[in-house]
């Protein structure tokens, strides 16, 4: 059986929990390939809200097994207390499978990317402070500690040392801040090695396994694409590789075995943190996406910078994933509109521009120019096919799919686990 991939075709909160878990029932693993606690999923089931930050999206659905890629960072207490309060709430995470390639974020790691955010004052990226990108840099660097250490404590000690004879060079001499020891870090390490073990396998062989046996797997990215270290905004981005590409590094499954990429697209355009956003609104109109929409990081806890549809950035997002199929979400957020303004094209020194500049000056300097769609003002909330949606929101989910270069396949019109109308099947 292929595989899936799932991702944010915009700049991440696109709804990709929802959709995850709507799979989640007819898929037998659910895997996230990227990014760590900088993520973050909301999902809805019943009067239950659920918000996930590390663990992926499938583990509230009893059949599938959530499973932890090689390409994740891992905060060890974040993942322990994640864990610790779904069991709380009768979930069962007994079945969730964590990769040994897998890199751990360290104290210092969260230290390094506190000051340093702090140093840059007003040229800060605007990261979480999470410990993510000092995590990836010592990856690439090749001196990260891997969740297979935890079990070595010579091999960990070793790597620790290493790693914070340059960081307490830097901690101390150009941010006037305590050294980290060493013994410190691997004590706190170790603590999590016997809560983990339970759960660390060997998780490129099992999926591959899964894959033979004609399993369905679900690749599951954390941020969207325009948040792509490669191919996002840059340097406002993460750290990692949420295009689909990225799922298979992160997981160790090769790209012949993906049939399908379904991007994710909210039906108007959030971010969070720096960084250009052509669309962006700073009127009544911005104000009431966010209030009407709930537009808060999941993670972050900072409201989401609102704006119109830009399709520019969704035929960006087809092209560089390759994607086969849209859900759109949060069409319901825009009921009450006389008129919808789509972001077309972009105005860069005059020009009318189609496709997303690959100059980040250019894009800075980008003025979205507009078409105008006839809003609707019925509840479609409780709207179980498409022909059940308005007339007007009929045309405005054509409108979106011609211009973003793929089918839309799914549509949410609500923030329940049924509140989906389903156009065609993604399995």
């Amino acid at each position: 059986m292929p595989a899936l991939v799932l991702l944010g075709a915009q700049w991440g909160d696109e709804g990709k929990g929802k959709a995850t878990d709507l799979l989640g029932g007819s898929v037998d693993y659910v895997v996230r390939y990227q990014g760590g606690n900088n993520a973050g999923h909301t999902v809805i089931v019943g009067d239950q809200k659920y918000a996930l930050h590390l663990l992926p999206s499938g583990i509230l659905s009893p059949g599938c097994t959530p499973v932890i890629g090689n390409g994740v960072v891992i905060d060890p207490s974040v993942l322990l207390s994640e864990l610790s309060g779904l069991n709380e709430r009768g979930v069962d995470t007994s079945k969730l499978l964590i990769s040994g390639n897998a890199h751990i974020i360290t104290p210092y790691n969260v230290t390094v990317d506190k000051v340093t955010e702090r140093f840059l004052g007003k040229r800060k990226i605007g990261t979480t402070g999470r410990g993510i990108g000092p995590t990836y840099a010592d990856k690439i660097n090749r001196v990260g500690i891997r969740v297979q250490d935890l079990y070595d404590e010579s091999i960990l000690t070793q790597k620790v040392e290493a790693a914070l004879d340059v960081k307490n060079q830097i901690l101390t001499k150009l941010y006037n801040r305590r050294a980290i020891t060493a013994e410190q870090v691997v004590e706190e390490l170790v603590g999590y090695a016997e809560k983990l073990e339970p759960f660390v396998t060997d998780t490129v062989l099992v999926l591959n396994q899964a894959l033979e046996d004609d399993k369905v797997v679900l690749f599951e990215g954390g941020q969207g694409t325009l948040l792509d270290i490669d191919h996002g905004t840059y340097p406002f981005v993460t750290s990692s590789n949420p295009t689909a590409g990225g799922a298979c590094t992160g997981s160790g499954v090769g790209p012949t075995k993906i049939s399908r990429v379904i991007g994710i697209l909210k039906a108007y355009t959030t971010r969070v943190g720096a960084g250009p956003f052509p669309t962006e609104l700073f009127d009544e109109d911005g104000a009431a996406l966010r209030r009407i929409g709930g537009e808060r990081g999941v993670t972050t806890g900072r409201d989401r910078r609102c704006g119109w549809f830009d399709a520019v950035i969704a035929r960006y997002a087809t092209r560089v994933n390759g994607l086969t199929d849209f859900f759109l979400t949060k069409l319901d957020v825009l009921t009450g509109w006389e008129q919808i303004p789509v972001c077309v094209a972009y105005e860069i020194d005059g020009k009318r521009v189609e496709e997303l500049p690959y100059s980040q000056s250019d894009f800075h300097h980008a003025k979205p120019v507009y078409e105008m769609l006839p809003g609707w003002s019925e509840d479609i909330s409780r709207a179980k096919s498409f022909s059940e949606l308005p007339k007007n929101a009929q045309a405005y989910v054509k409108a979106l799919e011609e211009m973003s270069g793929a089918p839309i396949s799914a549509i949410g019109v609500g923030p329940g686990r049924d509140e989906t109308i389903e156009i065609n099947s993604f399995l």
